[in-house]
């Protein structure tokens, strides 16, 4: 999925992953991960999300990486925070209210973006690339994230011979592979089997779907892999 594709959504408006409100499963899962108020949190192609707000209403600094820059202007617009970009070499930054919006490619962070982060949200930054960009954003991760940090991922699994995605089906034992040499993955949350939301999915013919919670954790000096909850 090239950079033009998202670039163009956004300028089209074509903005079906966008929610009205917070997470739910965000609001119900974020306070078992233990990250004190105060802590950094970092929301990986953010978009102009409202999790980014619920987390911040919790005291969490924000810190945000999102590919178009119509998407920060309108995230702190709609917000109702004055900003303006400044140029920062690989980043164009967007910084106000305890928000940190770097507006470039996700590959192009590096470990010092994020030195301060404890917590990472991903609703939708894994689900939306193709496999191979997964591998590489999953490698990415564990190059540029500190070692104590805790990610609360979302991820959903369906027939992808019925339909492809975005948003795509990431099942336990890819997440394992993506993941699993650098941190443990605890299923927090399985749903039963439902009809998908998406209607271009429903049109397709998929009869059902089922979301996942997953929460990843570095642990550098004991086990990782899997446990179930």
């Amino acid at each position: 999925m090239k950079a033009e594709f998202w670039k163009q959504r956004w300028e089209q408006d074509q903005l079906g992953w966008h929610q009205s409100e917070a997470n739910a499963q965000l609001v119900r899962e974020w306070p078992e991960l233990g990250i004190d108020a105060g802590d950094e949190v970092f929301v990986p192609l953010c978009g102009k999300s409202l999790d980014m707000r619920w987390l911040r209403e919790r005291g969490h600094p924000v810190v945000g990486c999102e590919l178009s820059p119509i998407a920060c202007r309108d995230f702190f617009a709609e917000a109702e925070l004055p900003v303006e970009a400044t140029v920062d070499g690989r980043f164009e930054r967007y910084e106000a209210g305890g928000y940190r919006l770097l507006c470039g490619d996700f590959f192009d962070l590096e470990a010092t973006d994020l030195e301060g982060v404890a917590g990472v949200f991903d609703r939708g930054s894994l689900i939306a690339l193709p496999p191979e960009m997964r591998a590489r954003y999953a490698a990415h991760m564990a190059e540029i994230l500190p070692a104590t940090v805790r990610i609360l991922l979302l991820t959903i699994e369906y027939d992808q011979s019925v339909v492809n995605g975005p948003p795509h089906s990431v099942p336990g034992d890819e997440l394992e592979r993506l993941f699993g040499e650098d941190f443990a993955l605890t299923l927090r949350y399985r749903s039963d089997p439902a009809k998908p939301q998406q209607p271009r999915f429903v049109e397709a013919g998929l009869e059902t779907w089922r979301e996942a919670i997953w929460v990843i954790e570095r642990q550098p000096d004991g086990p990782t892999g899997r446990i179930d909850r």
